[in-house]
């Protein structure tokens, strides 16, 4: 099914943006895992709605129920089961696009291909919302790991064209990792987080959106993770990651500036550290033939404008078959990117976990 992925854990999302709730099922974790719940409650604030003026107004308190799966707060082997309740909808918002599909969204193929019963409110099962139980999915799977000793974080790399320092390709550590995990935004450079608020709030101002880029690393990861040809581990997490809405494109290591290069500049010298082999540079983003090379896991992903703005906008009636004009109203973050930082955190753990089982 669409709504599930994983091989060796099985993760299942359901819901809809303005249905009773959502939640996750996630199938196969090992028993005999113990799970910080404040932990997790901690991890997923991090995308929750309506916690700064520069996010969707919506306010969702997103604490998950646990309905199986947990014994004491240990895993017992059975599918871990969450349901979040859905509280703060307004369905009314989104009257005016049942037949008047908003560009750049989903609504028009998802009405096509659903013959006109697709749950237009909010998005519906194609909604950012449907983030919230992947989010609890991947805090368990953090927790799993970080007892492997693999640590998993990640950054706004970029909003518009306001860039963050980047990550360390060679030299990031867990420390890094987490610390900048613990910021009310997360950047690693301070000022340019203030510049990119600043960015954000712009285009909210002239009622419109913007896009940007988050970086993502993961250490400890042992060599020879992943499989060649179609099963690598770029595979499996860029089919993963492209399950985030509103998500353009993703490159490991040095990415298409590759291109660009001759093989002399991008090849990365070996060389022992002790009696593990290392390389100088990460220019391959600690993947080679699908496999890890135990050097830190790099990648960037590219998130699209929101669809959903402020400005009148061209589309059709697709019940009268004609040219329309397009109204938006309701609550919408004019930029993802500072909420989409944790999802893809959580993407990237659940899928490096199910790898490595």
């Amino acid at each position: 099914m669409s709504s599930s992925f994983g091989k060796n854990i099985k993760i299942s999302v359901f819901g809809q943006s303005h249905s009773r709730a959502i939640g996750v099922v996630i199938d196969g974790l090992p028993a005999g895992e113990k799970i910080d719940m404040e932990k997790v409650i901690k991890f997923m604030a991090r995308r929750r709605p309506g916690a700064t003026d520069y996010v969707t107004q919506r306010r969702e308190e997103d604490r998950p129920q646990v309905l199986s799966g947990l014994v004491e707060g240990v895993t017992c082997g059975a599918p871990l089961a969450a349901l979040i309740e859905n509280t703060d909808t307004r369905s009314q918002d989104y009257d005016n696009l049942r037949y008047v599909p908003r560009p750049s969204h989903s609504d028009f193929p998802a009405f096509v291909k659903h013959e006109g019963f697709n749950d237009i409110r909010g998005g519906g099962h194609f909604s950012g919302r449907l983030t919230a139980p992947l989010c609890f999915a991947g805090a368990v799977c953090k927790q799993i790991l970080e007892r492997r000793g693999v640590t998993v974080g990640a950054h706004i790399d970029s909003i518009g064209t306001v860039k963050d320092s980047p990550f360390d390709p060679v030299n990031v550590t867990a420390e890094d990792l987490n610390a900048v995990g613990e910021k009310d935004l997360a950047v690693n450079d301070s000022q340019a987080g203030l510049e990119m608020v600043e960015e954000i709030k712009a285009a909210a101002r002239e009622r419109d959106s913007i896009g940007g880029r988050v970086e993502c690393a993961a250490v400890g990861l042992p060599v020879g993770i992943g499989n060649p040809m179609f099963d690598g581990m770029e595979n499996r997490l860029a089919a993963a990651i492209f399950g985030i809405p509103a998500v353009r494109g993703i490159e490991f290591g040095l990415g298409l500036e590759a291109s660009t290069l001759r093989g002399s500049e991008h090849n990365d010298p070996f060389y022992y550290d002790g009696d593990k082999v290392k390389s100088r540079t990460n220019n391959h983003g600690g993947i080679l033939g699908g496999m890890t090379t135990g050097m830190p896991l790099v990648f960037r992903v590219a998130f699209k404008p929101t669809s959903s703005i402020g400005k009148e906008q061209d589309s059709v009636d697709l019940v009268n078959k004609e040219d329309a004009k397009l109204n938006i109203v309701g609550r919408h973050d004019p930029c993802i990117v500072t909420r989409a930082v944790v999802v893809v955190e959580a993407v990237t753990a659940a899928v490096l976990l199910d790898s490595l089982l």
